[in-house]
């Protein structure tokens, strides 16, 4: 697809709670790469001032947007919210992406390239060209059961399940009940995808590189680990046993 006048209009969303240092020089890096997008920072009410960085420089760039919430309820409601936001606003396509750096903005344009053969296009790290770096052996091994797990239990065709990095067609997310999901955390990912396999979506996948934050520290622990594993088995457990998720 080539950007342009013609263009869909395209929503990047970035969900963040202390995320100031890096925001500070990813929302320029994102802006510059491609600026027909426009970009809408999730904010959990960070203590850092993300929040207001961001309403500093839609000053003098509207198409930088801040959906502030009065608390901190979870990755997976924050990233709902910026997709509720992005249907209302009549928006073609979302963009997901990280706040750390980990998803580099370089991958953009490949994603938008990307979007006439899907609905839902993951920048993967599990697909030939794609990886990793900056992980210890332990990350790496996380990472690789639980996308097992989800391949086990909810069947989605995928190599990279757990990926955050991905753009959706706001059409086919219009199909989906967002009020039935039952992850708020780090298993939303999975569920998302699951969910849109479900829908009938056409599921593609492009490669990319990970490389792990240099600034802040990540969200996750082991009980959201541990919760993600369980909602994952849930929604299984559920389908099978139902019929239904």
């Amino acid at each position: 697809m080539t950007v342009g006048e013609s263009s869909p209009r395209i929503l990047i969303t970035l969900c963040t709670y202390n995320e100031r240092e890096n925001i500070t020089r990813l929302i320029p890096a994102i802006r510059d790469t491609v600026p027909v997008a426009d970009l809408l920072i999730v904010d959990d009410n960070s203590p850092d001032g993300t929040a207001t960085f961001v309403q500093s420089y839609q000053q003098h760039d509207p198409r930088v947007k801040l959906l502030l919430r009065h608390e901190k309820a979870g990755l997976g409601a924050a990233t709902l919210a910026g997709f509720e936001t992005g249907i209302e606003q009549g928006y073609d396509w979302l963009i997901n992406m990280d706040a750390d750096f980990s998803h580099p903005p370089d991958v953009l344009p490949r994603l938008l390239a990307a979007m006439p053969d899907g609905d839902v296009i993951i920048a993967s790290r599990y697909v030939t060209g794609g990886g990793i770096t900056g992980w210890p052996w332990f990350r790496h091994l996380m990472s690789r059961g639980i996308n097992f797990f989800t391949w086990f239990w909810l069947g989605i065709r995928a190599w990279d399940c757990s990926g955050a990095y991905r753009a959706y067609r706001v059409s086919r997310l219009q199909e989906i009940d967002f009020q039935r999901f039952r992850s708020r955390g780090y298993a939303f990912q999975e569920e998302m995808l699951y969910r849109c396999q479900r829908a009938g979506c056409r599921i593609q996948e492009i490669p990319f590189v990970f490389v792990d934050r240099e600034v802040g520290q990540s969200k996750i622990n082991s009980w959201e680990v541990v919760r993600a594993l369980w909602d994952i088995a849930a929604l299984g457990v559920s389908t099978r046993l139902l019929g239904r998720p």
